[in-house]
C-alpha cells in the first residue's frame, strides 16, 4: 500500500515537471515566433505608386556590402580608363573618378598627363574604353583586386590589353558624389600588358 502511494507521488511529480518543462518550452517557443513575426513586419514597406500601395522589404546593409564594394571599383575603374579623343570628356570622367578614390589616383593621372598619355589619344583619335572581368574584394582587410581588358582602339591597330589593379577600400560617408560611401586607397596598377594587337587593313 505505502509503495503504491509513493509510486503514485513520483508520478505525480514527475507529470508536473513536465507539465512545467512543456509549458515553458511552449512560451518560450511563442514569444520566438512572436519576435520573429513583428521583426519581419517591420521590415516591410508600403509606398504608394500613383495611389496603388506596393509592397517593399528592407534589408540590412551588410548584406548588400560587398556588391557595393564591387560596384565601386568598377565605376572608378570604368570612369578612370575610358578615354576617348575628347579633352572635355576625359576632363569630367577623370574629376568624378576623384571623388571615388584617395590621392594615389590623382598621382597616376599626373603620371600619366606628365608623360603625354592624353595628348597621344587626343592626336592618335584612339578611343580606349575597358571591360571588367572581376572585382575580388577581401571582407575582413578590404583589400581588392581588379581584373579587366583595356581595348585600345587606333586608325591602324586594335590592342587589347590585360589589366589588374590592387588596392584598399575606406568607408567614408555616403554623398552625391560618391554614392557607395568608399574610397579607394592606395591603388596602384599590378599588370598592364597587350595580350592582341591586331593592325588595320588600310584600304
Amino acid at each position: 500500500m505505502i509503495k503504491n502511494i509513493e509510486t503514485k507521488i513520483k508520478l505525480a511529480r514527475f507529470a508536473v515537471v513536465m507539465g512545467l518543462l512543456a509549458a515553458v518550452l511552449i512560451a518560450v517557443g511563442a514569444m520566438y515566433l512572436s519576435y520573429s513575426s513583428a521583426k519581419e513586419e517591420r521590415s516591410k514597406i508600403y509606398v504608394l505608386d500613383n495611389g496603388v500601395p506596393i509592397l517593399l522589404k528592407r534589408t540590412d546593409v551588410a548584406e548588400n556590402r560587398q556588391v557595393e564594394y564591387k560596384s565601386h571599383v568598377n565605376m572608378f575603374h570604368h570612369l578612370f580608363f575610358t578615354v576617348p579623343p575628347d579633352n572635355e570628356f576625359i576632363k569630367k570622367n577623370i574629376e568624378k573618378s576623384m571623388y571615388l578614390i584617395d590621392d594615389s589616383g590623382l598621382k597616376e593621372y599626373n603620371n600619366l598627363r606628365e608623360r603625354g598619355f592624353y595628348n597621344q589619344i587626343m592626336s592618335s583619335s584612339a578611343v580606349l574604353s575597358i571591360a571588367t572581368d572581376s572585382v575580388v574584394v577581401d571582407p575582413v582587410t578590404l583589400e581588392f583586386q581588379y581584373f579587366g581588358k583595356q581595348r585600345i582602339d587606333r586608325k591602324s591597330s586594335l590592342i587589347y590589353r590585360q589589366l589588374q589593379t590592387t588596392g584598399k577600400l575606406m568607408e567614408v560617408i555616403r554623398s552625391e558624389n560618391n554614392p557607395h560611401g568608399v574610397i579607394i586607397t592606395d591603388w596602384r596598377t599590378v599588370m598592364n600588358k597587350d595580350i592582341v594587337n591586331k593592325r588595320k587593313k588600310s584600304f
